[in-house]
């Protein structure tokens, strides 16, 4: 069968989904690409909704993936506001939730996403309850930003994860009171553990935060539709005009477990198994993006990986790999974050629990340093803050597997590429 007589299939239309839409032309692939997406705007980056948009310093348009033109022009069929609601593998079909159309495919890429995960408490359903996932929860969440920042209101975030840190930091840029609620010891802490997580916790009580760890929110306390206050398990209640829920994202699975595709271990983040190829149990189907669990040579494990470099590279490399080409997917997760003044990008994986080291390299106090976790000496993951330009030697250190001189890892004077070149 030629390209032309095939059809190719994408559902999701995030990132990870346009990405293999574009990587598919580009390799010359001249049958029908079909993209799906649920969303009634053209696909868009995540990152700015809780960064530059959050803040109105960069405008809607900046945040799409390509301009509306781009997929007539190079012939993408993109249906928005449509959901997928069934997939028939024998067949190889998928229909539309909305009129039941069916369409045929010769190879499905499912790039599904995730979706924020819901507070399990009393009160959610008033109205100063947000979540932060789409376009248009950010659009909502600018107005309530400006309109705490005018009012002196106050914010109450549920969770110290990266998109609670984030949004804490909009919110005070606008001026807003703002309390997060964190049941770990310190932020972050299954990303980068209590060493580092301090760090952050001190960065944002600088800038107003208040935080209360050690607790959860257990009611969300209301008169007439509006938001009072927070309660906490610990018998703690914060005042609030609004509270954002940031306790994490639900990878979108409903849709390959109905189809009987193979499932990730949901104690290793759950998801869509794949293999290298990004090929799921059904060879005729993929998957990529925040969806997608993959296994990781470097780690030994299976990683789902919820940020942008993923679907940015997962979508091209499932693309090719349903095209043909031989390839590993094996890309050092990456992705980064601004807070105030503070700019960071982390390489690699290392949750609590797999290092039995940290090295900083540079001036913590100053917050301009390189964080390392290691294991037996060699490097699982490189945090920079504040310094820039080491991506590359940092994602060497740790593909290399080489043990690494740790006195000299730690050495801003020796460069990055020699640390390698001799054990401690």
């Amino acid at each position: 069968m030629v390209d032309a007589d095939q059809t190719f299939v994408i559902v999701g239309g995030g990132l990870a989904g346009a990405k293999a839409a574009e990587t598919l032309r580009a390799e010359g692939f001249t049958g029908r690409v079909i993209l799906i997406c649920d969303e009634r705007d053209h696909p868009y980056e995540r990152p700015p909704l809780s960064k530059g948009y959050l803040l109105g310093k960069e405008d809607r348009d900046s945040v799409f993936v390509h301009e509306p033109a781009w997929y007539a022009r190079n012939d993408i069929e993109l249906h928005l506001g449509q959901t997928v609601d069934a997939i028939d593998r024998e067949v190889r079909t998928v229909r539309f939730g909305e009129d039941g159309t069916v369409v045929r495919y010769d190879k499905l890429l499912l790039a599904t996403g995730a979706e924020p995960r819901r507070l399990d408490v009393p009160g959610t359903d008033l109205a100063g309850v947000h979540h932060l996932r789409r376009l248009s929860h950010a659009e909502r969440l600018k107005g309530v930003l400006a309109a705490l920042g005018r009012d002196n209101g106050h914010l109450v975030i549920a969770g110290a994860g990266w998109i609670g840190l984030e949004i804490a930091a909009a919110a005070r840029e606008y001026g807003a009171e703002v309390t997060v609620v964190e049941p770990e010891p310190t932020p972050l802490h299954g990303a980068l553990g209590p060493e580092l997580g301090q760090i952050f916790t001190e960065l944002h009580r600088e800038h107003g935060v208040r935080f209360h760890f050690g607790a959860r929110l257990t009611e969300i306390v209301g008169q007439d539709g509006m938001v009072l206050a927070a309660r906490t398990d610990d018998g703690e209640e914060h005042p609030a005009h609004d509270i954002l829920a940031a306790v994490g994202a639900a990878p979108r699975t409903a849709l390959a477990e109905a189809a009987g595709l193979e499932l990730a271990d949901r104690a290793h983040g759950g998801g869509i198994a794949v293999d290298g190829r990004l090929r799921t149990s059904d060879p005729d189907i993929h998957a990529a993006g925040d969806v997608a669990a993959f296994p990781h040579p470097r780690y030994g494990t299976r990683l789902r990986v919820e940020h942008w470099a993923n679907a940015l590279n997962g979508g091209p490399a499932a693309a090719r790999a349903m095209l043909g080409h031989d390839l590993t997917y094996d890309r050092v997760p990456y992705f980064f974050s601004d807070q105030y003044d503070l700019g960071m990008e982390y390489s690699g994986w290392a949750p609590p629990g797999t290092y039995d080291q940290v090295v900083i390299r540079g001036d913590a106090g100053k917050r301009e340093f390189i964080a390392f976790w290691l294991k037996e000496n060699r490097v699982l993951a490189g945090m920079n803050v504040n310094v820039w330009d080491v991506t590359e030697p940092v994602q060497q250190l740790i593909r290399s597997q080489a043990p690494v001189d740790t006195e000299a890892l730690a050495d801003p004077h020796v460069p990055l590429a020699d640390v390698g070149s001799t054990r401690s």
